[in-house]
């Protein structure tokens, strides 16, 4: 899609799915990518996180205080402001700084920190035998953070990811201001620039729709990791 930068009138009923489908798809691409990155690096810091402090398998606190200095610092930016302050970055990176790749690297900059200390708040809620059974019984540090620590966290790490991505589509709309492409993308061009209330409007509900069946299907996991959790337990 191009911009527009003339008036016109509101775009048919009738032909909207014309435009917005291709933009949720795009949503969706651009949102993928992103989780894809947020979850590895996000999952991957906030287990470091954990088990670089006092109760971690390898307390390190210089380390630990570094990290988390970090994490507080990447969340810390309204996502736009972090998104203008890393032009030169995801220049360097992209070698754009408009359109879907110039997006998606502040989107994974924004969500990595937050999804990381979801893990570490997850992996804290854990009973403090958890880690100790597993020291005993013998087991590597791999077999007890993956068997032990993520297994018993694994619903509440699933809930954070839910919140992760309704905050990158949340993000994916705001990038649409730099052309990134996707539902922002076709509400700022088309709703705004053009002033097309249909528009405007049909982005409105298939943002609430789509946010609401998210968190839904998000729940109902949640619950079933639980009712299996503690069916395992007992």
């Amino acid at each position: 899609m191009k911009p527009v930068d003339v008036l016109s009138q509101d775009t048919p009923w009738s032909q909207i799915h014309t435009l917005m489908v291709p933009a949720y798809l795009q949503t969706w691409l651009m949102v993928g990518i992103v989780m894809l990155f947020v979850v590895t690096l996000g999952g991957l810091l906030g287990v470091v996180l954990f088990n670089t402090s006092k109760r971690g398998l390898f307390p390190h606190a210089s380390l630990n205080h570094a990290l988390s200095w970090l994490v507080n610092m990447g969340r810390s930016l309204p996502f736009l402001v972090l998104m203008a302050a890393i032009i030169p970055f995801t220049f360097w990176l992209t070698g754009t700084t408009i359109g879907t790749p110039a997006a998606v690297i502040p989107m994974i900059v924004a969500g990595t920190p937050f999804f990381a200390r979801l893990v570490e708040n997850a992996l804290r809620e854990l009973p403090a035998d958890v880690t100790a059974v597993g020291l005993v019984s013998g087991g590597s540090t791999w077999q007890i953070i993956t068997r032990a620590q993520i297994s018993e966290a694994l619903p509440a790490i699933v809930a954070g990811i839910v919140l992760n991505l309704i905050s990158m589509i949340e993000y994916s709309a705001i990038a649409g201001t730099i052309g990134a492409g996707g539902i922002g993308y076709l509400a700022v061009v088309y709703g705004y620039q053009r002033f097309d209330n249909h528009i405007m409007i049909a982005t409105i509900i298939v943002l609430i729709v789509t946010i609401q069946l998210i968190q839904f299907i998000g729940d109902r996991l949640v619950a079933s990791l639980q009712h299996a959790k503690g069916t395992h337990s007992s």
